[in-house]
């Protein structure tokens, strides 16, 4: 180390102050190296190599400018989740004009394919979230807007050009909606390039787009089909997403790309892992929540889908059907104003109770349905179902923040929204099929009201195991630490 040197060489005394400094970098070169043992045990078990670019300065945090072009986004945003779930809540509408057109006399599960197009297009809405998730980390929120607006654009306005029902499944279950996939993720994503102090309130409103089109759409559909039919209808509603194509221009993304990497062929493992953010999984508490989710789910989308056409038989087709969605749409948007405010001062994972209970009332909503012989006892049931909706959908977000941290809650979401996919398109389904053999909707809502219930129960364990997992890390590096200061003192 001294070689070539000629002070070290012709002077001991500065010799000896050099090789004491040569000593404390060595030393600081051993403390770095500890510090990065795991990351290079990490580097050396797994055989992908990967290099960085290097990059001639330091990038600096990313700091939303809070406001700006962000609000011309956060209403482009909110035109999105409007238009995307409102279509969706608003299939009872189309249910019953199907009903109509595309009867025959002698079939006897009608109202079983019918509801099968519906819930078909919202499962897998959910289903394509996991893939959308990696094509927006791919391309970017604005491509895969504007491509997902565009498929559901043509697939919309193919279905203005069926003349059976069949065709739809194809038209308006899986390319209609798995435009509306592409298009709607990214629009939740694009607000965090503008905003962070500001993200809850803006989350609200955008949110609060698919109550105000839950709310207001069923009338219009209804003026519409009864002026120019369904398939012109589904015209009309097709420039919803060419609006929709126009909304997806405005996202502008400013957070800088990340730098590009160079992966080997042995290190394709790895690459996928880059995208598919499986340690999600390690998170017990997230398992849970990943399967009770679900499970009270299965009864979920039957009243948006069967509960018009259950009205119009027990009360008759003359009785105001669309107002049982504006109560459920107005106390949706009240609810996510309401309980999310409330979220903020519960602390941690308790905030998953708030879903407990949304839940829980959601299910005995459901089961009160067909016990209600007078229509304003419907619009009461109505009115608390849509309230707790709210409150299940508001606090999706935060409880994820909470289970797995704010690195992992981007596919935390993705990944909960594709096992969401199979009871959003299996439970209306099976409605209508026990409809049609049994004669009345009676059972299907007694049964749609259990899985949530069953599904509420499940989450009660969720704060009580995360609170173990904590209490056991700590343990864990409380002994650590011990370890560590034993070692010292030997030393």
């Amino acid at each position: 180390m001294t070689e070539g040197n000629p002070l070290v060489e012709n002077d001991p005394t500065k010799a000896t102050k050099e090789m004491d400094k040569s000593h404390a970098e060595d030393e600081n070169d051993v403390k770095k190296t500890a510090e990065q043992a795991p990351l290079n045990e990490t580097e050396e078990s797994v055989t992908t190599k990967v290099s960085v670019e290097p990059s001639s300065t330091t990038p600096k945090e990313f700091v939303p400018p809070e406001g700006g072009w962000g609000w011309i986004v956060m209403l482009a945003s909110m035109w999105c989740n409007g238009s995307v779930f409102g279509i969706q809540n608003s299939f009872g509408v189309l249910f019953v004009a199907m009903q109509r057109d595309f009867s025959s006399g002698g079939d006897e599960d009608l109202k079983f394919k019918t509801a099968l197009v519906g819930s078909l297009s919202m499962g897998v809405i959910f289903l394509c979230s996991p893939i959308v998730s990696v094509f927006t980390d791919l391309y970017g929120c604005r491509k895969t807007a504007i491509a997902g607006a565009t498929v559901a654009f043509i697939g919309l306005f193919c279905c203005s050009f069926v003349t059976s029902l069949g065709p739809l499944y194809f038209t308006y279950g899986i390319v209609f909606a798995c435009g509306c996939s592409f298009s709607y993720q990214p629009s939740l994503v694009i607000l965090g390039h503008y905003f962070k102090k500001r993200l809850g309130l803006v989350n609200g409103i955008v949110t609060a787009g698919s109550s105000v089109f839950t709310i207001s759409l069923p009338f219009l559909l209804r003026v519409v089909l009864e002026k120019i039919g369904l398939f012109n209808t589904f015209r009309v509603m097709s420039i919803f997403m060419f609006l929709l194509i126009l909304a997806g221009c405005t996202y502008k993304p400013l957070i800088p790309s990340q730098p590009k990497t160079k992966v080997q062929k042995q290190g394709r493992c790895m690459f996928l892992r880059r995208f598919f953010n499986l340690k999600i999984w390690k998170f017990r508490g997230y398992r849970i929540w990943a399967f009770g989710i679900p499970a009270a789910l299965y009864g979920y989308f039957v009243p948006y889908v069967h509960l018009m056409e259950h009205v119009k038989e027990r009360f008759g087709p003359d009785v105001n059907k669309e107002i049982l969605l504006l109560c459920i749409g107005i106390t949706s948007g009240v609810g996510r104003l309401i309980f999310g405010r409330v979220a903020d001062y519960i602390p941690g994972v308790n905030k998953v109770y708030l879903q407990v209970s949304s839940f829980f009332v959601i299910g005995l909503m459901s089961m009160m349905v067909p016990l209600c012989n007078v229509f304003g006892g419907l619009i009461a049931v109505c009115l608390l179902m849509g309230l707790f909706d709210g409150c299940f959908i508001c606090i999706m977000a935060p409880i994820a923040f909470e289970l797995v941290g704010p690195e992992n809650v981007s596919q935390a979401i993705g990944f909960l929204l594709g096992l969401m996919s199979l009871p959003m398109t299996v439970g209306p389904p099976i409605a209508g099929f026990l409809r049609d053999r049994l004669g009345s909707y009676d059972v299907a809502f007694y049964l749609a009201g259990i899985p949530p219930i069953i599904g509420g129960a499940v989450l009660c364990f969720i704060p009580w195991v995360h609170h173990r997992n904590i209490r056991k890390k700590q343990a864990e590096e409380g002994e650590a630490k011990e370890k560590i200061n034993e070692l010292s003192d030997k030393c």
